[in-house]
């Protein structure tokens, strides 16, 4: 086999590969544990709300963009629901209204980082911080769960036979973002901004209008990742948004490598979240120390980056 053959197969197939891979090694370890129907199917409840939280990170990244507010929006969605189901509102309330909310929210980061062209790292780790305080002034910094009616956990804990409700939703979510993209005109300016933001205005593009969407979408999804953690788990706890945040940018940056382009996209960042999904659960199985699921999980996204320049040619 070629040089150009190899670079070829690492850049169509490398990603799926690794996740094959790494399938067969617990297999083959832990068979009676790792290699089942019914872990497999724990296995996508498990990444399901990663991958609907990357999904928005998707979109922004689409853009060139970042986002270091979603952490704290999934957060302050949780809580948001939480308490208007502890007052006693009708259940679509406590989920729609929190999400109206996150769109205004992602609408004012977009308008600012498009309009006055300020760095989105810089405008979304404000904002951040200021949804921190508001969860705060809210919670009074303390977890909610007194008085959540069961109604609420619904969304979070019901199944459909032996599938979860969250494990169906994360299949809509990613079959909706995966013909977005690829499929409408919104999806083709995300890209064409992504690739050349100068050469998307030239062709007409009103970039700062869709960077505006591409913000406020990701900003409801992080909310509605939110809530269905709070549902899940029947409370709301302030900071519980918070470890999905660097975890959606590593499922959306392993997601690219299954992109001959190299660019954000659905069917990738599923790939991406259960690269880092079956990792958790194949080492929690082996009992594996958590500092070293960190150590290996590291690893697997270093390689996947290797793998991707090599598969493009621009490894020396």
């Amino acid at each position: 086999m070629n040089r150009s053959t190899l670079r070829k197969i690492l850049q169509a197939y490398g990603t799926v590969l690794a996740l094959a891979a790494i399938v067969a090694v617990f297999s083959l370890i832990r068979p009676d544990k790792f290699c089942t129907v019914k872990n497999f199917i724990n296995i996508t409840r498990q990444i399901s709300l990663l991958v609907m939280i990357s999904l928005g990170t998707t979109l922004v990244m689409s853009v060139n963009e970042f986002d270091l507010s979603v952490g704290s929006m999934a957060s302050l969605g949780g809580v948001m629901a939480a308490l208007m189901a502890v007052r006693g509102l009708p259940m679509a309330v406590c989920f729609l209204a929190p999400a109206a909310v996150s769109f205004v929210i992602g609408l004012l980061n977009g308008w600012i980082v498009a309009r006055f062209r300020v760095l989105s790292f810089i405008t979304t780790l404000g904002m951040s911080t200021v949804l921190s305080g508001v969860i705060y002034r809210l919670s009074g910094g303390a977890t909610v769960f007194e008085g959540i009616p069961r109604s609420f956990s619904v969304p979070g804990t019901a199944k459909v036979g032996d599938i979860p409700v969250l494990s169906i939703l994360m299949v809509v979510f990613v079959a909706l973002f995966f013909f977005l993209l690829e499929h409408t005109t919104l999806g083709r300016k995300f890209y064409a901004i992504g690739g050349s933001e100068e050469t998307a205005k030239i062709a007409g593009i009103r970039v700062r209008k869709y960077k505006t969407i591409a913000f406020a979408l990701c900003s409801v999804m992080a909310c509605v990742t939110g809530m269905l953690i709070a549902s899940r788990v029947g409370s709301a706890n302030t900071t519980a948004g918070d470890g999905y945040f660097l975890q959606s940018y590593a499922a959306v940056f392993i997601g690219c490598t299954v992109s001959r382009r190299g660019i954000p996209n659905a069917v990738g960042t599923l790939v991406g979240a259960a690269i880092l999904g079956i990792l958790a659960n194949g080492l929690t199985i082996l009992q594996m120390p958590s500092y070293m699921q960190n150590i290996i999980t590291g690893g697997i996204i270093i390689l996947a980056v290797i793998a991707q320049r090599a598969g493009r040619g621009d490894a020396v």
